[in-house]
């Protein structure tokens, strides 16, 4: 006896649930860039789009969302506490892989004219990222090879950067040490598996592939 319609469709919502949980799943190793990719061959191509289009460094992007949401789709700031025990308002409103505050990924929104970016998807986190980047080199003349100081921006704001305020902030200038590093870390690694993940399509060969 066929199954009814019904049954049917929550089968089919039953699939896509556990399909985008396996899509939205971390990797299990983040300190290795490689793996990453290895893990969601897919976050190779939106960084290699978001360098191509931004100037942002591949291994810089990955190495900006590791820091902010150690690459989960769905990250937000802990909740603050009332009364030490009643969970709060939350002190920020960075959201998604990248973290991008409301006012900031508004303003992304309306320079590209997306309706349909999401935080929660790496393809818009890195454009995003690659976006506010380009911002900073053209503001402060940060160069898109600088992760430390690129960080810097990111967090503080471009007005933040330009007062300092990061210098007085040890969290701050912890974090962004280890951007430099993971970034560092990362191009080291990536030099020796690019060629895996530009390549991996039946039609990337010839002159259609770049490695």
């Amino acid at each position: 006896m066929p199954a009814r319609p019904l049954q049917l469709a929550l089968l089919c919502g039953l699939a896509l649930i556990m399909l985008s949980g396996c899509a939205n799943r971390p990797p299990e190793r983040t300190d290795n860039l490689c793996e990453i990719f290895d893990h969601q061959p897919r976050w190779y191509d939106y960084a290699r789009e978001s360098k191509e289009r931004w100037g942002t460094p591949i291994p810089i992007q990955m190495a900006f969302i590791n820091q902010e949401s150690t690459f989960r789709h769905d990250a937000r700031p802990p909740r603050t506490r009332l009364l030490g025990f009643i969970p709060w308002r939350r002190p920020s409103t960075a959201y998604g892989y990248a973290q991008a505050q409301n006012p900031v990924w508004s303003e992304y929104m309306e320079d590209e004219g997306s309706l349909f970016a999401r935080r929660t998807h790496m393809k818009h986190a890195l454009d995003f990222v690659g976006w506010y980047n380009h911002r900073t080199h053209e503001r402060l003349g940060i160069s898109k090879h600088n992760a430390e100081h690129l960080y810097y921006a990111y967090h503080e704001g471009h007005t933040g950067y330009r007062r300092g305020n990061h210098r007085n902030k040890p969290v701050v200038l912890r974090a962004a040490q280890r951007v430099e590093r993971h970034a560092r870390n990362y191009r080291e690694q990536l030099a020796g598996c690019e060629a895996r993940f530009q390549c991996r399509r039946f039609w990337q060969i010839g002159p259609f592939c770049d490695a």
